[in-house]
């Protein structure tokens, strides 16, 4: 896939960027796949926003993806690629010899035709099989990761990234993640093989805000622009320097600041530490 720009018919067209669609072959979604889901608008379940700046956007239907690839010996043959409105990456339809219909997440490298499948062990290493960590060799590029045998997939979902098994130990799997950190999982969960296709995503330029507002996305009002009030980057005459680290409105630290929990988790990262040395 490629990057898609446009004639600058008008100043945002100039740099308005797009994914190539040439890759999508279905022209209509399985109907029995699609779910309609009501749009919450950041707000939780007493209507009280916690996720700021964001609104319903065009409307979409959610397509049920297979995240726990649970199907074991039973051969799939990819149908079509199709385009997810609640994703980044494109999606593929798989149908099973048994009839049934399943989405996936599309691989790098997965097309149609294809035939895939899921077991515990002895499959091939090839983009879109999935097997549990501790049978996968090490070496092994892998995505949709589980945390917890049998959940589904929860690690490694967006478009153009990818997990490596660097080792193991024990009954755990030693994974390098896409943000470079080392990660612990046991080898009971399963993974899927290859990496997460549409890797171009990451290069689309938006160029306008009308698109931003399609997806969902509300403007956002610089804490410096504000009302003491309304923030503690707020007020002072002309543009100033807010004499304090950068913080939300509500006083806690952000662009930086730690907020993984120490306690969270600790069996399952290995983080490394400086020793200091005896004096």
């Amino acid at each position: 896939m490629a990057i898609k720009t446009y004639k600058p018919t008008t100043p945002s067209r100039r740099f308005f960027t797009n994914v190539d669609s040439g890759d999508i072959t279905a022209k209509a979604s399985v109907r029995s796949l699609l779910v309609k889901l009501h749009s919450h608008a950041g707000r939780n379940n007493h209507g009280r926003i916690t996720s700021r700046h964001r609104q319903a956007g065009a409307k979409k239907l959610y397509r049920i993806i297979d995240f726990k690839r649970n199907k074991f010996g039973i051969e799939g043959t990819v149908a079509a690629i199709e385009y997810d409105p609640y994703r980044n990456c494109r999606i593929a339809l798989i149908n099973y010899a048994d009839g049934e219909k399943r989405y996936i997440l599309q691989p790098k490298g997965l097309s149609v035709g294809d035939v895939i499948s899921s077991a515990e062990s002895g499959l091939d290493v090839k983009p879109g099989n999935a097997m549990k960590l501790m049978s996968i060799p090490v070496g092994t590029v892998v995505h949709n990761i589980e945390l917890k045998v049998g959940k589904g997939g929860q690690m490694v979902r967006a478009a153009g990234t990818s997990a490596q098994i660097m080792g193991r130990d024990g009954k755990y799997v030693s994974l390098r993640m896409p943000s470079s950190e080392m990660r612990l999982v046991l080898g009971e969960c399963l993974a899927t093989v290859g990496t997460v296709g549409n890797e171009e995503y990451s290069n689309i330029v938006i160029a306008k805000a009308g698109r931003s507002r399609h997806m969902g996305i509300r403007p956002q009002t610089r804490g410096s622009a504000m009302n003491p009030i309304d923030h503690p980057h707020g007020g002072g005459e002309g543009k100033t320097n807010s004499g304090r680290h950068p913080v939300t409105p509500w006083g806690k630290p952000t662009k930086g600041a730690k907020t993984r929990s120490k306690k969270a988790s600790d069996k399952l990262i290995i983080t490394r530490r400086k020793s200091n040395p005896k004096r």
